[in-house]
């Protein structure tokens, strides 16, 4: 743990659970992220309508430069300092994340704070739309963008064991998952037509399929929509019940990564909603890790082994 970190928060919370959103240790952050393309512009809607205080946590922008010129990964503990810095948010501030679908991007905000030692961060279960729903407290007029914080906010100390490098993926694709050294299970959170290869990935010119040693695991398993209208986690057994299906049913397999036995590393297409697998798993108890760059980083590099068809190899 950080030195940074003080008590730490439940990873997921509801509306209900948070009595007031002018609380004087509480930062609410809008994390809304959407696909490029879209015609939405997420901090334009946050300006617009917001939960009470709520400041804006552009993923693109708290993020580290990258070679191949890949979007929202991991920051540099000196960009998410200076960011917690002018957000307001001091080393004891609790942070709730939350984004406009529900639960879709807010866990990839999570996940900087939880790996430098933040422990005292949340998701908002349903995000704004339940908040919403529930009848809380909205902010329409212009928002306050200038914020101080009490204390300094120090460069913090990463934890290596929740991020994963290329390098460390071929290295896992080359063992053989039969051997003492296990390697690690590979949870996929894209679709299951761009996993199998039968469907061609958004990006042109990338090759679809998966990496050795992966599970196809569609981000939507862990979530529900009761309302239609949003998404929220699903429960701890429904969370494991889509894990067992994932792993195809072994028992085996499924209680080894629940006691820890056996290593998950988490990704999807750019990083983004490999992060619901990771917070859905951390329900559980599992610690995981996620491969920031995810598909795309890995299938733009022509030497990456790259596997076709349903099962896992």
């Amino acid at each position: 743990m950080s030195a940074l970190s003080h008590a730490p928060a439940p990873l997921l919370v509801a509306p209900a659970e948070l009595k007031s959103a002018a609380a004087r240790s509480r930062v609410f952050l809008d994390a809304t992220w959407v696909m490029p393309g879209s015609a939405r512009k997420p901090h334009e809607e946050w300006a617009a309508k917001r939960i009470p205080g709520a400041r804006f946590f552009d993923l693109d922008l708290v993020a580290s430069d990258h070679p191949l010129g890949l979007k929202h990964m991991l920051p540099s503990p000196a960009v998410f300092a200076s960011a917690c810095a002018g957000l307001g948010i001091s080393p004891s501030t609790h942070v709730v994340l939350y984004d406009t679908h529900g639960v879709f991007s807010a866990p990839r905000a999570l996940r900087p704070f939880q790996a430098f030692g933040h422990v005292n961060s949340s998701v908002l279960n349903g995000g704004l739309p339940r908040w919403e729903d529930e009848g809380h407290p909205l902010e329409t007029d212009t928002p306050v963008t200038s914020t101080t914080s009490d204390d300094a906010y120090a460069e913090p100390e990463l934890d290596s064991n929740v991020v994963k490098s290329y390098e460390q993926m071929v290295s896992n694709a080359l063992l053989d998952p039969a051997s003492n050294d296990a390697a690690s299970l590979v949870f996929d959170a894209r679709s299951k037509g761009r996993y199998s290869g039968a469907d061609p990935e958004p990006r042109p010119g990338l090759p679809s399929g998966h990496m050795p040693h992966s599970f196809s695991l569609p981000f939507q398993a862990f979530l529900e929509s009761p309302k239609g209208s949003y998404t929220v986690f699903k429960s701890p057994d429904a969370i494991r019940a889509a894990l067992l299906e994932a792993v195809q049913g072994n028992e085996e397999t499924l209680q080894q990564i629940l006691d820890g036995k056996r290593s998950v590393i988490n990704s999807c297409g750019s990083g983004m909603t490999a992060c619901i697998l990771w917070l859905g798993l951390q329900l559980l108890g599992v610690k995981s890790a996620v491969y920031d760059e995810s598909w795309t980083g890995y299938a733009m590099r022509k030497e990456s082994k790259i596997v076709s068809g349903h099962a896992a190899v």
